[in-house]
């Protein structure tokens, strides 16, 4: 029984000799990519052409681990430079249809026809191969996108925190648009590494940019509050909106235990600045 299909050294060196016909057919089968590979190239430090035989290789030997390993590099390389995923999409099913057609003048040439069996078997080797990579590459590819994202949301929460010192001892915190669940944490950590860090003993939070709070927030609002305390931090809260003062009444909420509630705060900083 010949086995042709299963002698992944002769299939892969029969690539490595038509390097230059496998990368010719590789670009008339991606036209689109084909366009883009110097841009590529430029942008990202990708050659597509060299990773291409190097997929190429991992699938034909059946190399797992290192075609996922591969996979969530690449996943990477394009997520950092912001790469059209649809030129990755059409460059990967390139190469698949680029591969089969080698493996198709690989059988002529070696002039021995493998039996269905021995097909179907390297069919399902090497379609599974590929759909490997771009499952693992899509993964990764979202993966980072997803950690820079968030990463870049909480710089942006951070800055959205800014706690500015007015003597050596007293802060302002003004707060200014909706807060939500995730804002008022990012308010939680801020506020209370600062307290620690410039050994602050009175903050002033003005929440007169503040229309409205849900209830989920206002409770999350207090435990700040109490944090605040435990610092050993004096919170003065400052332009309390009529809306919101409604609706903590009815619901029956006070902050008047956890903090000292004054008007403005331009008059509360006039107050601070004459005992200092």
């Amino acid at each position: 029984m010949h086995t042709t299909y299963n002698n992944r050294e002769d299939i892969k060196d029969f690539i490595t000799e038509n390097r230059q016909l496998f990368e010719e057919k590789l670009l008339s089968e991606a036209v689109n990519v084909a366009e883009k590979i110097n841009d590529i190239l430029r942008t990202g430090n990708i050659d597509l052409l060299k990773n291409a035989e190097r997929l190429v290789i991992y699938i034909v030997e059946s190399n797992k681990k290192e075609l996922t390993d591969f996979a969530r590099k690449e996943g990477i390389a394009w997520a950092q430079h912001s790469l059209t995923l649809s030129f990755k999409l059409e460059w990967v099913q390139a190469i698949r249809r680029t591969l089969w057609e080698f493996l198709y003048q690989f059988e002529l040439k070696k002039l021995k026809p493998s039996e269905r069996e021995n097909f179907f078997s390297l069919e399902k080797r090497i379609n599974d191969s590929i759909d490997q990579f771009l499952n693992n590459f899509f993964i990764s590819y979202s993966d980072y996108k997803d950690e820079l994202i968030s990463k870049q949301r909480k710089n942006v929460e951070h800055l959205s925190v800014p706690i500015i010192p007015i003597s050596e001892q007293v802060a302002i915190l003004p707060l200014i648009g909706s807060i939500d669940s995730y804002r008022m944490a990012t308010i939680e950590e801020k506020v209370l590494n600062d307290i620690a860090r410039f050994k602050i003993q009175s903050l002033i939070m003005d929440l007169s940019g503040i229309t409205d709070m849900d209830v989920e927030v206002i409770d999350k609002f207090q435990k700040v509050l109490d944090g605040i305390n435990m610092m050993g931090c004096t919170a003065v809260i400052t332009g309390l909106r009529a809306e919101l003062v409604r609706k903590m009444i009815h619901l029956g909420i006070s902050f008047d235990r956890k903090a000292v509630t004054k008007g403005t705060l331009q008059q509360t900083v006039q107050d601070f600045i004459k005992l200092n």
